[in-house]
């Protein structure tokens, strides 16, 4: 099992004797680990003499009404996989208070790209997450951090912060895993009931919807837009947005090209779901 660090002072030591002994690669999650984070790890791997892990369900970044409390959890099988897909150690705070400690006030305000999209539906979301992104930045000086595209606006906004803030570490995203049905591993997947799962598939048509529409022409967002929201409603999914944005800075284009990007969020019960994917490559995964 990987080893384990607890405290925000154990991390930076560790972190520090880790780069000693090379590059140091970082891989920031919220638990629950599933082969999407396998994969970030295995990927880290391969590029750093030394690869951190950490596991903190940040409160920060959640809503006053959002799912904290029952965010699922499972320590020993995160280690399991942590170990087995090749990082050191693992930083998981043993208190929140580790990361925010009593008298915390300074917080890391994220810019235009946090604004659309989750951002606009989840305030403050991005300002809780850019702050203990910028955090264990700071803590593990790490070369590269790893985060998947299924939050693809997230993986803009911490690359736009590490760039502001002249931050060393370098963030590098990696490609959305699948089930083989199309849906996009994410924990909150632990949610879904039996009979909510199947109908989880239908982000991934309203993807595929979309690319087909675009093969035969379309190029009008609104149009590409309504496609993807009406396949969606047709499976008996709540639409929270469908909207087409560039995929650099996550402006609404006025034409729809190759690179643009679906961004999708839906409600099954009461599971909140994303997905995103380029419009323009109906064989692309991600």
């Amino acid at each position: 099992m990987t080893p384990l660090v607890q405290t925000a002072a154990e991390f930076r030591n560790a972190c520090a004797e880790a780069r000693m002994d090379g590059p140091l690669a970082l891989v920031p999650t919220m638990g629950y680990l599933h082969e999407g984070h396998v994969s970030l790890i295995r990927a880290a791997a391969l590029t750093g003499k030394q690869v951190a892990v950490t596991i903190f369900v940040n409160p920060t970044q959640f809503g006053p009404n959002e799912d904290l409390s029952s965010y699922p959890r499972d320590l020993r099988g995160d280690l399991e996989k942590c170990g087995q897909a090749g990082a050191s150690f693992a930083f998981v705070p043993r208190a929140p208070a580790e990361l925010f400690p009593p008298g915390f006030q300074t917080w890391v305000e994220p810019g235009p790209l946090a604004a659309p999209l989750c951002g606009a539906r989840r305030p403050g979301h991005f300002r809780g997450v850019c702050t203990v992104v910028a955090k264990l930045f700071a803590l593990s000086r790490a070369d590269r951090a790893f985060f998947g595209e299924k939050d693809f606006q997230q993986l803009l906004v911490i690359r736009q912060m590490a760039r502001d803030l002249d931050l060393a570490t370098e963030v590098i995203g990696r490609p959305i895993v699948r089930e083989p049905d199309g849906v996009a591993l994410s924990s909150r997947n632990a949610y879904l009931t039996a009979e909510e799962r199947p109908r989880a598939v239908a982000l991934w048509a309203a993807l595929g919807a979309v690319r087909a529409l675009f093969q035969a022409g379309t190029r009008e967002p609104a149009a590409l837009e309504q496609a993807a929201a009406q396949a969606i409603e047709r499976a008996g999914l709540r639409v929270d947005y469908a909207e087409v944005r560039d995929p650099r800075d996550l402006e609404r284009p006025q034409g729809a090209s190759l690179e643009t990007r679906l961004f999708l969020a839906a409600f099954l019960g009461k599971t909140r779901l994303i997905d995103n994917g380029a419009v323009g490559d109906p064989h692309r995964l991600g």
